[in-house]
């Protein structure tokens, strides 16, 4: 479970990152338009590394599919690590985009795309201050929000979130998209996971 959350949690510091306002988004969004994220599906995902890596997604589930934005979602997950997790941990993430029959690369611009993040640790301080309890329902299951991550097996019941409305620069908007998260500390690569999938939006003209 702490590889599964690490490697949503990079994603999902990518995705407010994409959507926050500011001089930064600016930068990607034509002046009168602006692009709101209106269906997510098509999600799978899958371990990448060799059997012998120390942290695992051993399941995980999302829906409905299409999730509509702004909805609910609902996730089930579970996972493992046979070691301790500490910092520093290396995020590497790849992210490409599907046009035609070959995948784009999507470069880093602003830390959202292929980019590489020294120490993901130092980022979930920044996201949840030490000392603050976890988010729900993260807190109830005992799942960690911070490190070291102690080995052993976690688990997230079936458990609802709500996603509100969100706006995304241009280069994230309609197609299919693949991602690969990389977490290692030094030399050693703890663990590989692939997600999929595939992103609808909609332009709004700013009046």
């Amino acid at each position: 479970m702490q590889a599964l959350a690490l490697g949503l949690t990079v994603g999902a510091l990518q995705l407010l990152t994409a959507v926050q306002g500011g001089p930064q988004q600016q930068r990607f969004v034509a002046p009168d338009i602006t692009w709101s994220l209106s269906k997510v599906q098509n999600f799978a995902w899958e371990n990448c590394g060799p059997p012998s890596e120390p942290a695992i997604i051993k399941s995980l589930s999302v829906s409905p599919d299409p999730i509509a934005i702004p909805g609910d979602v609902t996730v089930t997950a579970s996972g493992a690590s046979t070691i301790l997790l500490c910092a520093p941990l290396k995020a590497i993430v790849i992210l490409e985009k599907k046009l035609g029959d070959i995948w784009i690369k999507v470069p880093c611009v602003d830390d959202v795309g292929s980019c590489t993040y020294d120490d993901i640790c130092a980022m979930l301080d920044s996201l949840i201050p030490p000392g603050q309890p976890c988010p729900q329902p993260l807190q109830s299951y005992g799942i960690p929000c911070h490190c070291p991550f102690k080995a052993g097996t976690y688990s997230l019941p079936s458990s609802e979130f709500f996603i509100p409305n969100m706006d995304l620069p241009s280069f994230l908007t309609n197609g299919d998209y693949r991602v690969r998260v990389v977490l290692s500390n030094g030399d050693q690569e703890m663990s590989c996971t692939k997600l999929s999938f595939s992103l609808q939006a909609e332009n709004r003209w700013l009046h």
